[in-house]
């Protein structure tokens, strides 16, 4: 989960809403791959937060009671194998960028336990086969790989509301360009720009859902279960603008 401390209490945007955020960006990008690869690309991106962890036991919550964001969870070989597991039965290409996002993610945790150091070795055997297979160079699979992370990024900025104040720019990443994006968000309108503008469209909307809550403690991951289901959910929507 993303969660976000607002004067009614947390905003919670599940990981797997994120991810289609970031497929709704990558959506507006020139396509500059064959058909099969961009959508295997496009489905990579919504699909690469899935395998999320059941909650049992305090997975979901702090010690202290509030909802976990994800960033203060720990690595989780079950979630990441998942991952890849599903990657699978859509192909080599879907498994390749997958397994490339594990290795962005995972790499630096090599060498903390055997466990791990054989996930991690598993991915670069077989993006190296995957690619032999797919005769698919290294730099082009880098390539693909860097918009996914990109919009991966992208998303995480506008979905924990990382965006400056006062139009100071952030920088993104780079892009598969190899060129260095920025974000600003724009004080007459609040819409939101990116230089250089990387999109076919001059403008367009993207949105997220987010589910509110007003608790602030829960006893365990049930109760906090039960209050998502029942919660108000919000959209959250942000107006993409080309900027001079």
């Amino acid at each position: 989960m993303i969660v976000n401390y607002t004067s009614e209490g947390w905003q919670i945007i599940y990981q797997q809403a994120h991810a289609l955020l970031a497929a709704q960006l990558l959506h507006q990008w020139p396509a500059f791959l064959p058909l099969e690869q961009w959508v295997g690309l496009l489905a990579a991106v919504a699909q690469h937060d899935d395998g999320q962890r059941r909650w049992d036991g305090r997975y979901a919550i702090t010690p202290a009671g509030a909802p976990a964001d994800f960033t203060t969870k720990e690595f989780s070989l079950e979630q990441a194998t998942e991952v890849m597991h599903q990657a699978r039965f859509q192909g080599r290409w879907r498994s390749l960028l997958t397994s490339l996002h594990m290795s962005f993610l995972y790499e630096e945790l090599r060498g903390q336990n055997k466990e791990t150091d054989a996930f991690l070795d598993e991915q670069r055997q077989c993006q190296q086969r995957w690619r032999r297979e797919l005769k698919v160079a290294k730099a082009d699979a880098e390539r693909a790989y860097a918009l996914l992370q990109w919009c991966d990024r992208f998303s995480l900025i506008l979905c924990r509301h990382e965006l400056p104040e006062m139009e100071r720019a952030l920088e993104i990443s780079r892009g598969p360009d190899g060129q260095r994006y920025d974000v600003r968000q724009l004080a007459a309108d609040e819409a939101v720009t990116v230089q250089p503008w990387p999109f076919t469209a001059d403008a367009f909307e993207v949105g997220v859902e987010a589910s509110v809550l007003t608790q602030l403690q829960f006893k365990n991951d049930q109760e906090l279960s039960q209050a998502l289901r029942e919660a108000p959910v919000q959209t959250l929507r942000w107006q993409l603008r080309r900027h001079a």
